[in-house]
């Protein structure tokens, strides 16, 4: 499968994998890669990186929004073939060494089987090796507080709820968030299209998904790029105001 890299601002590109995205920030030859997808679109990661005109020795951190399998899937490798050090916020640090699990159970994706979209998306997943654990073996929490030294400047926001340590990402000076499973534009078990909180068995406290959506909308910014679906385009505030409304 090819993958699909959109260039969203300078030096900035949202990568859509079989069904997660990934996003890419380059400022010369230096490479920051919030996310990885699922194990088994290393293919598509590593082939996107070429798109772009980089590679993954470039890769100086991968910045991880939470870590599930669908987002850490090619963390470790990177980090094993390469030496490129794997952050996130110190809350998310022992998920992603999996001394615990906060992803949705195989029982309730069952007993969910019956909704739009819940068995061909568990068919994906299961192809995919988003069952696999590909543990990272010496995750890092962030090293400063504000924005991050690396490429594309990140500024570290947690948004928890649909893990303990979810974080988005904001580029201020390009007016981006890179929002992870925080707020997404689509899923496939979803039936609508635009800002919205993913499916209520996705999210490990959902009251505290519906309340991190009140610290995306203060986020000054006009571009959306999500975990899952297309970016969106328009003010922050206004897209987690829509996906608030919509959780009730």
């Amino acid at each position: 499968m090819r993958t699909q890299v959109r260039h969203v601002g300078e030096g900035i590109h949202l990568v859509h994998g079989s069904h997660t995205n990934w996003v890419i920030l380059r400022e010369g030859d230096a490479v920051t890669l919030v996310d990885t997808g699922y194990p088994g679109d290393r293919e598509q990661l590593l082939a996107s990186l070429a798109e772009v005109g980089s590679a993954p020795e470039a890769v100086v951190a991968v910045l991880i929004t939470h870590a599930h399998s669908d987002h850490l899937g090619s963390a470790e490798y990177l980090r094993a073939a390469h030496g490129t050090p794997v952050l996130l916020h110190d809350a998310e640090v022992p998920h992603a060494r999996r001394d615990f699990l906060q992803q949705v159970t195989v029982a309730r994706v069952l007993r969910n089987a019956w909704r739009p979209g819940v068995l061909p998306w568990a068919v994906h997943v299961l192809r995919s090796g988003g069952t696999e654990r590909h543990p990272v073996s010496s995750p890092e929490p962030f090293p400063t507080a504000g924005p991050l030294d690396l490429p594309g400047r990140p500024v570290p926001v947690h948004t928890p709820g649909h893990t303990d340590g979810h974080c988005a990402y904001h580029l201020p000076d390009a007016g981006v968030v890179i929002s992870g499973d925080a707020l997404v534009s689509g899923h496939a078990t979803s039936r609508v299209a635009g800002p919205q909180l993913l499916p209520g068995m996705f999210h490990h406290d959902r009251a505290r998904a519906v309340a991190s959506l009140d610290v995306l909308a203060g986020l000054d910014g006009d571009v959306l790029l999500p975990g899952h679906g297309p970016p969106h385009r328009g003010p922050i505030g206004e897209a987690a105001r829509r996906a608030r409304e919509r959780a009730f």
